[in-house]
């Protein structure tokens, strides 16, 4: 049998046990960082202002500070020169897991945000690599299918997670020290065994370890760019929305997650057979449609009064609409170069993360005038999303990123 000191070729990983090969792995990873993440955020809107008296200014600073790292993914290239893409990953899981299961130890607005960076670092760190190992270690032709399993399977920790939550929060009492160290110890002893149970894999096509932006790529940045900005406004001011308007509890909040993730555990596997079989492209045209529709009825929540059933309703399709992102990794899959794949993911990250940075502190002052107007900008977003995912091919390839794409070289810019 394999020895874990030495690396193991993915041509070779069929001889090992199928829980010990890298799939599985990919699984495993999926199910560890809900369980830290999750649970932060399940708590996150409660805890913040129970603790700490924000109000949207606050949170968003908070979420500002938590894309910071997002932005700095770019960073992972310059820690792949002294580690595996797999040690990161591991390593990453472990800050996410230790800052979460601290955080309650500091209530207060500069200790939030220092654990939140902590935090985020490690999210952000795993997931750039983790997108890498995927594009790296399943194969093209059942990427969709799997990745679509893999959704399933963090939507799964996830639901676990919450589960738990709205069944014992209040039957319990549960204290917000005593669910974000259960949750954070958990997801460190996942990765422990991981560390351990786990060779190496090493990769077919080395990957390069330096900055790489390449002009044939130009519309996956642009995508990439424009999903970040959109799901910022949805995962900072959605969420708040509920316990700020409606008023809903840490279980109440918790049950809506626990909703969103059944959903998305039963459809991602779906989605990934839809993607394989209809193509990126119509699954993101189909996806950004439904997003600009769902961000519009956001904004008639203000403008027009309506209530907490429509509200709860469109945060559960925004977030199956989001589910459905991961065709735009098999997108890039199809038009990237081999070694490619690990230095373009930080970059993309980096991308991604621009608008967060800015955004969600902005848009908190926006937020204090007018909530629909936050949302209608959202809706704004989606729709430039839909123009541009009709530039991409029905079969895309190297050398026919786009539609306009056709024929031309190659090159190795």
């Amino acid at each position: 049998m394999f020895s874990r000191k030495l690396p193991v070729k993915l041509a070779d990983a069929d001889a090992l046990p199928r829980w010990r090969r890298p799939d599985a792995l990919l699984f495993l990873m999926a199910a560890a960082m809900p369980l830290a993440f999750a649970t932060w955020s399940a708590l996150l809107n409660n805890f913040v202002i129970d603790a700490a008296g924000f109000t949207g200014v606050e949170i968003g600073w908070l979420h500002t500070v938590r894309e910071i790292p997002g932005f700095l993914a770019i960073g992972v290239i310059v820690l792949l020169w002294v580690m595996r893409e797999q040690v990161l990953a591991l390593s990453a899981l472990v800050l996410l897991g230790a800052a979460t299961a601290v955080t309650a130890m500091f209530p207060s607005f500069g200790g939030i945000l220092l654990v939140t960076m902590l935090s985020s670092i490690g999210f952000h760190y795993y997931e750039t690599v983790n997108q890498s190992l995927q594009l790296q270690w399943i194969d093209r032709a059942r990427a969709p299918q799997t990745l679509g399993w893999i959704v399933a399977v963090g939507s799964g920790a996830s639901l676990v997670a919450y589960g738990l939550l709205v069944v014992t929060w209040k039957t319990f009492g549960l204290s917000y020290g005593f669910v974000y160290g259960l949750a954070g110890g958990t997801t460190l002893a996942i990765v422990i065994f991981a560390a351990l149970a786990y060779p190496q894999f090493e990769a077919p096509e080395p990957q390069l370890k330096h900055f790489v932006l390449r002009r044939r790529y130009w519309l996956y940045y642009a995508l990439q760019f424009m999903s970040g900005a959109r799901r910022q406004i949805f995962v900072v001011f959605a969420a708040f929305m509920m316990v700020e308007r409606f008023g809903f509890e840490v279980h109440e909040v918790t049950a809506l997650f626990l909703i969103n993730f059944m959903a998305n555990m039963v459809a991602a596997p779906f989605m990934g057979r839809a993607v394989g079989r209809w193509g990126e492209r119509n699954a993101l045209i189909f996806e950004y449609c439904g997003l600009t529709l769902v961000f519009l009825a956001y904004g008639g929540i203000y403008y027009f009064g309506w209530g907490v059933v429509l509200a709860a309703a469109l945060y559960v399709i925004d977030h199956l609409f989001f589910a459905l992102a991961f065709a735009l990794k098999t997108y890039f899959q199809k038009i990237a170069s081999p070694g490619d794949i690990a230095p373009t993911a930080a970059v993309a990250f980096t991308i991604n993360h621009i608008a967060a940075v800015f955004l969600p502190a902005g848009l908190g002052y926006l937020w204090i005038r007018s909530p629909g107007a936050v949302f209608g900008l959202a809706a704004t977003m989606a729709f430039t999303s839909v123009l541009l995912a009709l530039l991409i091919p029905r079969h895309p390839e190297p050398g026919y990123e786009t539609i306009f794409a056709r024929g031309l070289p190659v090159a190795a810019e």
